[in-house]
């Protein structure tokens, strides 16, 4: 589902240095994996995020989603690939618009649009068994502005928004950070049962290890813009936190 070859990024840092921030990195994904990204800061996740997003061009290398080559496409191209939910609860929503119309505006993703009645009472009750769905009372706010949402209710959203049509590949950027610890559990979980249902294939940057270990049935670290552990579902089960942590160790 998603390959990449050789994604190497390369930035000026000063007028006679170039910085590396990805290193010739190989990852490959099969549909339905779920894999779980950690390294220390600078490690080149953001990056290796923002290159598959189309965001940040890559200095070389390939990406290719579902046997498309996407490393020449543009940003607003790559939506009909993947989704993204960010850490930032304000990035994934329009502040404006209530919680049905970002809902609705979620359904064209990656779609032409073109001028047409928004028909968005018919699909009220659709709306209300989906954010019924993740347990915090998203659902009684329908006609609430999506700004007047509290952070998990918003990330909440986020998530909805980034699956309600299942996109080729799901990227988790450090979604639950923002929230409080009851808070980051309970979406985590949503988060899971919504990949299981729909057999995402996902890739979720975390910095709560503990998160690493349980979901997921993959793990990767990047140390310097470059994957140096690749570990399976086995690998993954058998490793103890204090295991992990020893990982960064390296990075200090």
């Amino acid at each position: 589902m998603l390959q990449i070859n050789k994604a190497t990024k390369v930035v000026g840092n000063g007028p006679h240095e170039k910085k590396v921030l990805l290193n010739k990195v190989d990852l490959s994904l099969q549909p339905g994996e779920f894999v779980t990204v950690v390294g220390g800061n600078g490690a080149g996740k953001s990056t290796l995020f923002n290159s598959i997003s189309g965001t940040l061009p890559l200095t070389s290398g390939q990406i290719t989603i579902d046997d498309q080559d996407v490393t020449n496409l543009s940003e607003e191209k790559r939506a009909r690939y993947l989704a993204r939910v960010f850490q930032d609860p304000k990035m994934g929503t329009a502040p404006r618009m209530t919680v049905a119309e970002n809902l609705l505006l979620a359904q064209k993703r990656g779609q032409k649009r073109n001028l047409h009645l928004r028909q968005l009472q018919s699909q009220r009750d659709a709306f209300y068994a989906l954010c019924q769905q993740v347990g915090n009372g998203l659902e009684n706010h329908l006609d609430t502005p999506t700004g007047n949402l509290s952070g998990g209710q918003r990330q909440a959203l986020s998530l909805l928004m980034a699956t309600i049509q299942t996109p080729k590949l799901l990227l988790l950027d450090e979604h639950t950070a923002a929230l409080d610890p009851k808070t980051s559990k309970q979406l985590m979980q949503i988060t899971a049962d919504r990949v299981a249902e729909q057999q995402l294939t996902c890739l979720m940057i975390t910095h709560r290890m503990d998160d690493a270990l349980k979901y997921g049935n993959r793990l990767i670290l990047l140390r310097k813009g470059e994957i140096v552990k690749d570990l399976s579902a086995d690998e993954k089960a058998a490793l103890s936190l204090p295991e992990l942590l020893l990982f960064f160790e390296d990075d200090l």
